[in-house]
């Protein structure tokens, strides 16, 4: 069901595998599918909505997300309007009986905007009938905008996580990483959230830039953990397409191995500090509290985006708007989605349909990847048989040491290759299309 092996011999480091199928699967939907029946036949009792902000104060080396660097403020405004536009054709769509288990605020950043801007997000959410507060809601935030007048907007509206993607704590590592900040600037942001009283700290980190060593990727570990942060996502970094980064050639032969010995470094660091490793790149406070809400499974989908830049999720569709990462091209899907009529959301645009083979797919995925594994019986519930049944190709991990429980849950050493057993998991019909994609 998968390619060969050989995938498997490779780098330990060919994707990050955080969505399946990738966005670069997506091709335009023609005709157009109408939300109404999308959705149709969805439960919509416990969505997830995700909100998309697609500014920043600057573009990091690393970044290849959907995003623009210092809008014009003229811009955010129109953004904002239009955002109300489309959560009214969605909400339509989906119909009064649609709630939401989880908020989520990313980009971009989305304190790029003001407190006042900040303000009218909210209403724009709680208009799509999300309680706000009122279920777990988390919000993306940089150093130069986790600003006291702004965490005050997110405290108020209940905000139960912060993410904040510091990167590095040394100056020198975040300017090779294309991230010019400086560490006072990087704790007073930290400080500034603490005292805003947000119950969930997450602390980004990357390894693997240029001249950091096992000391340097310590000093990083250690500032961040002085801060008893509930959660810690630690990032292997990527050279990609049309990024700050991706400009340079990299040329570091053994560039894989100080990733994988960093990033053993950083798991029995954690583990120490008292964190329990919930994924290759997820880290938890064991004592940490889990936020109060209604459950919300990413394995059955359901996940509402708003924004240009944001995806959607239902059982046999994913779908967005266009996708770039050259800064021409940001800006001309920025333009194309700030020009078009309310009317033109209540159609989904690009996409990928998924039969009944990629739902299962999906699914192992987004448990395989995870610490806890595939639940082997809640998958013969919802597809009547038994992953290993559906995906013999398991029995390969468990022979190379990668997986145990008959390939459903991936050892310390499967863990580190998350990046390389994801693609070797992925579909024939994804990997051709993403292999099709053209970036720009």
């Amino acid at each position: 069901m998968t390619s060969t092996d050989t995938g498997l011999d490779g780098s330990p480091y060919q994707q990050y595998l955080y969505a399946y199928p990738h966005k670069t699967s997506y091709r335009p939907l023609r005709p157009r599918p109408l939300l109404a029946d999308v959705w149709r036949a969805e439960a919509r009792e416990a969505l997830f909505l995700y909100v998309h902000l697609p500014f920043c104060e600057m573009r990091c080396g690393f970044c290849n997300l959907f995003t623009r660097a210092n809008a014009p403020a003229e811009q955010v405004t129109d953004y904002l309007r239009q955002l109300r536009r489309q959560a009214g054709r969605v909400a339509d769509a989906l119909g009064d009986d649609a709630g939401y288990a989880r908020v989520a605020f990313g980009g971009g950043t989305p304190t790029y905007l003001t407190s006042d801007e900040l303000t009218e997000l909210f209403g724009i959410a709680t208009a799509m009938g999300a309680r706000l507060p009122g279920v777990p809601l988390s919000v993306e935030t940089s150093p130069a905008t986790a600003t006291p007048d702004r965490l005050a907007v997110l405290a108020a509206h209940g905000t139960t996580r912060v993410s904040i993607g510091v990167q590095s704590f040394l100056d020198a590592e975040a300017r090779a990483a294309g991230r010019p900040q400086r560490r006072t600037e990087v704790e007073a942001a930290l400080a500034a959230i603490r005292d805003a009283r947000i119950p969930v700290l997450n602390i980004d980190l990357i390894y693997g830039i240029d001249g950091q060593t096992a000391d340097t990727w310590r000093e990083s570990l250690d500032a961040a953990l002085a801060w008893r942060p509930e959660e810690l996502y630690l990032y292997p970094l990527y050279v990609r397409p049309l990024t700050g980064l991706g400009r340079r050639a990299h040329g570091r032969a053994d560039w894989d191995a100080q990733r994988l010995a960093l990033y053993e470094q950083a798991v029995a660091t954690l583990g120490a500090a008292g964190y329990r490793q919930e994924s290759m790149r997820q880290f938890r406070r064991a004592d940490a509290p889990t936020p109060d809400g209604p459950d919300y499974c990413c394995q059955d989908d359901g996940m509402v985006g708003l924004g240009c830049g944001a995806r959607s999720y239902t059982t046999s569709l994913h779908y967005s708007f266009d996708y770039a990462v050259g800064v021409s091209q940001v800006r001309a899907v920025l333009d194309d989605y700030l020009a078009r009529p309310a009317d033109d959301f209540r159609f989904a645009e690009f996409g990928f349909a998924l039969d009944g083979a990629e739902q299962r797919r999906r699914w192992l995925l987004k448990s395989l990847l995870r610490a806890e594994g595939v639940d082997a019986a809640a998958y013969r519930a919802r597809f009547g048989a038994l992953p290993g049944e559906d995906f013999p190709e398991l029995g390969t991990l468990t022979e190379r040491g990668w997986a145990g429980d008959g390939g459903l849950r991936l050892t310390p050493a499967g863990l580190a290759r998350s990046d390389a057993i994801g693609p070797w998991l992925t579909s024939a019909r994804v990997r051709d299309a993403m292999t099709g994609y053209v970036p720009r």
